[in-house]
């Protein structure tokens, strides 16, 4: 059964942990009069510590519009979007982490420098951001590509690289939109184990938005978003 909900509720419930992220009656348009188009309609919901969240619908149906805004990447044009858990925190590099369908690595940098960048950017000197990429690299079994040019990669390690990038922060909620759009069906089924094990390894939130069932099966709550309008989808006994 797909409901509608004024609500999305968290898988887990916690009275004494603050939400990650929670929104309330989100809404985004773009553009204005007679060539607006109203990407999200009152969105309402919460992500707490630990959820695995499968964002499903079709293309063009508002999953990345409503990414964006949890990422803070974007602006609601109504409703409201906050951080409670994160409060005082900046989003990025750090507590938010976000995986694009495309790696988008610079190609003049090798995969160590392009994890550290944007660690490197929020202020990091060059020995810790180095070591925090090290690490991130090691923790997915990249350490032997380290030096190599995104030229030189797989669609597989390429996304794997962007990956072990978010994960640099030790991100507290990841957010991945689409990141087995443009990948075979073995190699997105390893960038989904990634994902998750990454996810469970730092106990953080991850939702993956995604129009692919096989993905969507992976994780254990579901969401659905049809012309921009968020619902869950339930099982009926």
């Amino acid at each position: 059964m797909k409901t509608q909900l004024d609500s999305v509720q968290p898988e887990t419930a916690d009275a004494s942990t603050a939400p990650l992220v929670r929104c309330s009656a989100l809404a985004r348009t773009f553009g204005r009069g007679s060539a607006a188009v109203v990407a999200l309609h009152h969105a309402t919901c919460e992500i707490n510590s630990g959820q695995l969240v499968a964002l499903v619908g079709p293309s063009g149906s508002g999953k990345s519009t409503l990414l964006h805004l949890l990422a803070g990447l974007d602006t609601p044009t109504a409703g409201t979007v906050e951080w409670p858990a994160l409060a005082g925190a900046a989003l990025r590099p750090g507590p938010v982490a976000v995986v694009f369908q495309a790696p988008s690595l610079l190609a003049p940098l090798d995969v160590l420098e392009n994890v550290a960048l944007p660690l490197l950017l929020a202020g990091a000197g060059q020995p810790n951001a180095n070591e925090a990429a090290h690490s991130a690299l090691a923790a997915l079994d990249l350490d032997a590509i380290a030096a190599k040019l995104p030229d030189e990669l797989s669609g597989g390690q390429a996304q794997r690289v962007a990956i072990a990038r978010a994960l640099a922060g030790s991100p507290r909620l990841i957010l991945a939109d689409e990141p087995t759009g443009q990948l075979d069906h073995d190699t997105a089924t390893a960038v989904v184990d990634t994902l998750i094990a990454a996810a469970k390894r730092c106990g953080a939130a991850l939702v993956v938005a995604t129009h692919d069932q096989d993905v969507a099966a992976r994780l254990t709550t579901r969401w659905r978003v049809t012309d921009g309008r968020l619902f869950s989808d339930e099982v009926s006994p």
